[in-house]
């Protein structure tokens, strides 16, 4: 297996090319979420404007997108933090529950509203 790695050229990243990862990575996520805001206003602006159907893509794909967010960050706490006894984070496990709950509620939320009028995606 080390040797298919090394014929790939694939080995663990440095501190300097993880840094540039994770600004690479940032980035990404924080143009993503401004695309999707603004298109979920011009979608907002549009049913307002010309009385049309209300595409719900990218306000889901936004809900998704920050739910995926928060149970990342929520588990990599959790994992990193997991065997430190010093640790302030008391119970981040409550925190993942939370998001959870949330995050199904969201989403049957927007599957009634979706039954209820009628709006196809």
């Amino acid at each position: 297996m080390k040797q298919l790695l090394q014929k790939l050229n694939l080995r663990h990243p440095d501190e300097m090319e993880k840094t540039i990862l994770y600004q690479a990575q940032r980035n990404a996520y924080v143009f993503l979420i401004a695309a999707l805001f603004l298109w979920s206003l011009y979608e907002s602006y549009q049913v307002y404007h010309t009385h049309s159907r209300l595409n719900l893509l990218p306000c889901l794909l936004l809900v998704i997108a920050a739910i995926i967010q928060a149970l990342s960050q929520a588990i990599l706490t959790r994992n990193a933090v997991k065997d430190d006894v010093d640790s302030f984070e008391t119970e981040p496990f409550i925190k993942i529950v939370i998001i959870i709950c949330l995050s199904v509620s969201i989403i049957a939320t927007i599957a009634a509203a979706i039954t209820f009028t009628g709006v196809m995606l």
